[in-house]
């Protein structure tokens, strides 16, 4: 049997879950052509394709991962939860037709679209990552600025998404969930001056403790969107955590964990697929 992380990067998170290895399976990464080459019936596939770096749709091969499962290869992060993960208007859907707490969204075409929002109000690419072309708009002019410059970049196809603004606290949690248990926790925190908590931005990453709560909410979260493996960010409000985010490849540290973080999620994933499986 042959377990493969299908992937386009070498990215530290990508290999070290390969690392740690699949029960009785030789681990590979493989790029999406090379898992339809050798992958076959009964073989397990994680798919960690992320949001291209253009932030205008997934990586090439999201339609390969369908053909994957289409013939029997089983398949962990599947092509559509994959992709109602990365499509931040499809998670909004998601989420909020569940109940779950999660910012109003609405698909961004005209400034007054958010005519129904309280200003101030966050715009993002509706694919985005690593808190690029994420802008506060405090009023309708300069949502309608941000909207026009939008047309103009690679991301404006697709487009934005406007969502209401949950009122920043400098940090939030970003949970790891593998085969719909917790397995990682940590906490972020913005750099002076910077509302945003992406690590990218400046942020700092440090050991964080996801409570019986914001577990839950990660689990569930994670649950709806339909991923095996993601990270969930959330916000603690007085009303209690909020999803900001569910992280199709999400990238992660040995410092969520006290053990082994990248074990523990390949376990857990294991243990899942090994209960699902006939």
């Amino acid at each position: 049997m042959l377990f493969a992380l299908v992937a386009h990067q070498l990215s530290e998170t990508n290999v070290e879950l390969v690392s740690r290895g699949w029960p009785g399976a030789h681990a590979v990464l493989l790029d999406p052509q090379s898992a339809l080459r050798r992958l076959e019936r009964g073989d397990v596939a994680l798919n960690r394709l992320d949001v291209l770096p253009t932030l205008d749709g997934v990586e090439d091969g999201l339609w390969i991962v369908g053909q994957l499962e289409a013939r029997g290869t089983r398949l962990l992060n599947t092509a559509s939860a994959l992709l109602s993960a990365h499509d931040k208007l499809l998670t909004a859907r998601l989420l909020r037709s569940a109940g779950l707490p999660h910012p109003r969204t609405i698909r961004l075409t005209r400034a007054r679209d958010a005519s129904q929002l309280r200003y101030p109000v966050v715009a993002k690419p509706r694919f985005g990552s690593w808190g690029r072309e994420v802008e506060l708009c405090v009023d309708e002019g300069a949502l309608g600025r941000y909207l026009a410059a939008s047309l103009k970049k690679p991301w404006g196809r697709p487009g934005a998404v406007v969502q209401e603004l949950v009122e920043p606290a400098g940090r939030d949690l970003r949970v790891i969930v593998a085969g719909g248990r917790v397995v990682g926790c940590a906490e972020r925190r913005a750099r002076i001056g910077e509302w945003r908590t992406n690590v990218a931005l400046g942020a700092h990453i440090g050991p964080g403790v996801a409570d019986q709560a914001a577990s839950d909410l990660a689990v569930e979260a994670t649950s709806i969107v339909g991923l095996d493996l993601a990270g969930v960010d959330l916000i603690a409000t007085a009303g209690g955590y909020v999803v900001i985010e569910v992280n199709a490849a999400v990238e992660f540290r040995p410092l969520y964990s006290q053990g082994d973080v990248f074990a523990a999620a390949m376990a857990a994933l294991a243990e899942r697929q090994l209960l699902v499986t006939p």
